[in-house]
């Protein structure tokens, strides 16, 4: 007997007074979960999601379309960046009033190539309110995971209120199984035993968050 067959055998002593017309396991435990908590407007939710943001540590902006170019331009010059690394979809609009170098997300570039990129700019699939978390599901926009993790400085640009719900499970409504999920709450950090915090440890140092709207 192989380990295939132990373990089947097993299954089948361990269901053996399972009767026929037993309900299956799915209808028998209730799945009366929360959706959210408590009853919030749209604008209520975008607060929210604000707040926890920058709980997270996350720099929080708000602006106008017309806005965000100079906005995203200032926040780039803020940081010194020289090269900025794109998305295929990102619009080209957002990066009109910067002068920084912009760099092609590139099949070809190596970790370390990307590693040498000062700034990213995403957009964002959905924002979470509860937990201040940002979904990257790689669409155009948002572009390959790496491009989220490797360069220290990560704008993300989340519409609202259309792309910001309140709870996990109304997120996950939207999202598809099939792609790559990337959840962002804050800046990368971890911490010791001690509990100091090091921050861009595994994913960007500093993230700022624009809510356009």
């Amino acid at each position: 007997m192989n380990s295939r067959e132990r373990v089947l055998g097993r299954v089948r002593r361990a269901l053996a007074d399972v009767t026929p017309d037993e309900r299956p396991y799915e209808q028998a435990v209730p799945r009366e979960y929360l959706r959210e908590h408590g009853q919030r407007t749209a604008e209520e939710t975008v607060e929210l999601l604000a707040e926890n943001l920058a709980d997270y540590r996350a720099l929080v902006h708000r602006c106008g379309t017309e806005e965000l170019p100079a906005l995203v331009g200032r926040l780039l010059a803020g940081r010194g960046s020289r090269e900025v690394l794109l998305p295929p979809g990102l619009p080209v609009e957002w990066l009109s009033a910067t002068d920084a170098v912009r760099v092609p997300d590139a099949a070809a570039d190596t970790a370390r190539r990307l590693d040498r990129v000062d700034s990213v700019v995403t957009g964002c699939a959905v924002a979470i309110a509860e937990t201040g978390t940002l979904v990257l599901d790689g669409s155009p926009d948002q572009g390959r995971r790496r491009v989220s993790l490797v360069p220290d400085h990560h704008i993300c640009v989340v519409r609202v209120p259309d792309q910001v719900v309140s709870s996990v499970p109304q997120a996950l409504e939207r999202l598809a199984a099939t792609r790559p999920l990337t959840w962002i709450s804050g800046p990368s950090a971890t911490s010791d035993i001690e509990l100091d915090r090091v921050e861009g440890v595994h994913g960007p140092r500093t993230l700022e968050v624009i809510l356009l709207g």
